[in-house]
C-alpha cells in the first residue's frame, strides 16, 4: 500500500484544493459505483435533521445473538449489509490501494453489501426503511438508535481488538447505556478555531462569536454545543456543565450568542468548504478540523489555530442492528474495523483520528499528530458529543432534546 496513493484520498485531496482555492470550486470527490444509494461528498458527521425525538416507550425487538466458538464468532452467514457514509467502508473503487472490504470478504467468507446514504436526512430514512446488519454513525444518530432499541448490546469478548481501544473511547456515552456497550468506536474528531494569521490574532477560540467576520461554522445543530462551551467560560453563573446537556435557559443563551453577528457568518456542511474559505482568505475565522490546519500549512497558507482552547468533538462508532440477519458476520466486521490495519487506512483516507492508537503509524501518522491522539492532557479538554435528551443523558434533569436543538438551528440558518 503506497502512502502517496493513500494520501490522495478524501483527506489528502484537500491539499490541491487548498493550493487552488482561488481558482474555482473544488473538484468532486471520487464516486462509488458499488453503492446502492448515491455516495456523500465526504464522510463528515452528517448534518442533523429535525426528526422528532424517539418515543419514551421504545418498541421491543428481537436480539440477534452470534454463535461463538472458543470466544470468537461462529461461521459467517454469507451476506453482510453495511450501512455507512462513504469512506468508512472502502472497497478500492476510489483508489485500488484503499480497500479493507475485499480483504475482509476473503478472510471471513462474508460478502459485503454496501449501502451509502447521501446525507444525514437519507441516513435517517435508510435506518427507518432499510434492513441492515451493521451501521457506522455519529453520536446524534447512535443515541437515537439506542433509545429506539434499533441496535443491540454487544458481547465485547467476541470482538478481537476491542480492548486495544482506550477506555475513554469505549466508555463514551454515545455508545453506552444502562451499563451496556452498544457500539465500537471507529474514528473520532475534534474542532479547532483557525484564523488568517495575516490579520490580528483572536484572543480566544470563542472569538468566532464576537469578532468581525466573515466567520465560518459547521451547519449542524450540534454546533450549538460550541456556543454553549463558550458561555461556560464567559458566563459561569449560567451553570453550563456539559455543552451537550442544556437547560431551556442555557439553550436560549447559546442561541442568543449564535445570533450575534449572524450576518457575518458562513455555514459549511462539508469540511472542504471550510478549507476553501480559509485557504482563499474569504473568511477570517473558522471552526474546522485539525487535519485541515496541517493541509493549509503544507499548502503555504497563512492560517494558524488558537492554541489549547477547550473544544468539542465526536466519535463515530459501529453498531449491530436489532434485526441483523448475519450476526456472526456483523461481529467479524466489528473486529475487522477495530484492527490497527483497517483503522490506519480509514484514518488516513478520512482525515480523522483512529480509535485504535496502534493505527497511528505509516499513512496515519500525520493525522494522529494533528489530533494529538497521545496527548492525554489535551484529550481531557475535549467535550465529546452525545445526543441531547430531555433527561440530561439519563441524569434525570430538565434539559432540551435534540429535536428542539434542530428546530432552533433551522430557525437560525434559514
Amino acid at each position: 500500500m503506497s502512502t502517496g496513493r493513500l494520501r490522495t484520498g478524501l483527506a489528502a485531496m484537500a491539499l490541491p484544493v487548498a493550493l487552488a482555492a482561488c481558482a474555482g470550486p473544488a473538484p468532486a470527490s471520487p464516486g462509488s459505483d458499488a453503492a446502492q444509494v448515491a455516495a456523500a461528498p465526504s464522510p463528515t458527521p452528517p448534518a442533523a435533521t429535525a426528526t422528532p425525538s424517539p418515543s419514551s416507550t421504545p418498541t421491543s425487538t428481537p436480539t440477534p445473538v452470534p454463535k461463538s466458538s472458543r470466544g470468537t464468532p461462529g461461521p459467517g452467514e454469507g451476506m453482510l449489509t453495511v450501512l455507512t457514509f462513504r469512506g468508512y467502508a472502502e472497497y478500492g473503487g476510489s483508489d485500488p490501494d484503499v480497500n479493507w472490504v475485499k480483504p475482509f470478504e476473503q478472510s471471513t467468507g462474508c460478502r459485503v453489501n454496501l449501502r451509502f446514504p447521501q446525507s444525514g436526512d437519507q441516513m435517517d430514512k435508510l435506518l427507518a426503511q432499510t434492513a441492515f446488519d451493521v451501521v457506522a454513525a455519529p453520536p446524534e444518530v447512535t443515541g437515537r438508535l439506542i433509545d429506539e432499541r434499533k441496535v443491540v448490546p454487544l458481547t465485547t469478548s467476541l470482538i478481537s481488538g476491542y480492548d486495544a481501544i482506550p477506555r475513554w473511547l469505549r466508555t463514551q456515552r454515545s455508545v453506552t447505556a444502562g451499563g451496556k456497550v452498544y457500539g465500537v468506536p471507529f474514528l473520532w474528531g475534534s474542532y479547532v478555531t483557525l484564523y488568517d494569521s495575516g490579520g490580528a490574532r483572536p484572543a480566544k477560540g470563542d472569538a468566532i462569536y464576537s469578532d468581525r467576520g466573515p466567520v465560518t461554522v459547521r451547519n449542524s445543530p450540534m454546533s450549538i454545543a460550541d456556543a454553549a462551551l463558550a458561555l461556560k467560560g464567559r458566563r459561569p453563573k449560567l451553570g453550563v456543565k456539559d455543552p451537550f446537556e442544556l437547560t431551556p435557559a442555557q439553550l436560549d443563551a447559546a442561541m442568543a450568542l449564535l445570533t450575534e453577528r449572524q450576518g457575518e457568518r458562513v455555514y459549511w456542511r462539508e469540511p472542504i468548504e471550510a478549507l476553501q474559505g480559509l485557504a482563499g482568505s474569504t473568511v477570517r475565522l473558522g471552526r474546522a478540523l485539525p487535519y485541515q490546519l496541517d493541509i493549509l500549512r503544507r499548502a503555504g497558507r497563512p492560517v494558524k489555530a488558537v492554541p489549547d482552547e477547550p473544544t468539542t468533538g465526536w466519535v463515530d462508532s459501529w453498531m449491530v442492528s436489532a434485526q441483523a440477519t448475519a450476526p456472526n458476520c456483523a461481529y467479524k466486521w466489528l473486529a475487522w474495523t477495530a484492527s490497527a490495519g483497517t483503522q490506519r487506512q480509514a484514518a488516513a483516507w478520512n482525515g480523522l483520528a483512529p480509535a485504535n492508537p496502534a493505527a497511528c503509524g505509516g499513512a496515519a501518522a500525520r493525522v494522529c499528530a494533528a489530533y494529538r491522539v497521545k496527548d492525554d492532557k489535551w484529550l481531557k479538554k475535549i467535550s465529546f458529543a452525545v445526543r441531547p435528551s430531555k433527561d440530561c443523558g439519563g441524569r434525570h434533569g430538565e434539559c432540551t432534546d435534540y429535536a428542539e436543538w434542530a428546530t432552533r438551528w433551522q430557525q437560525l440558518v434559514r
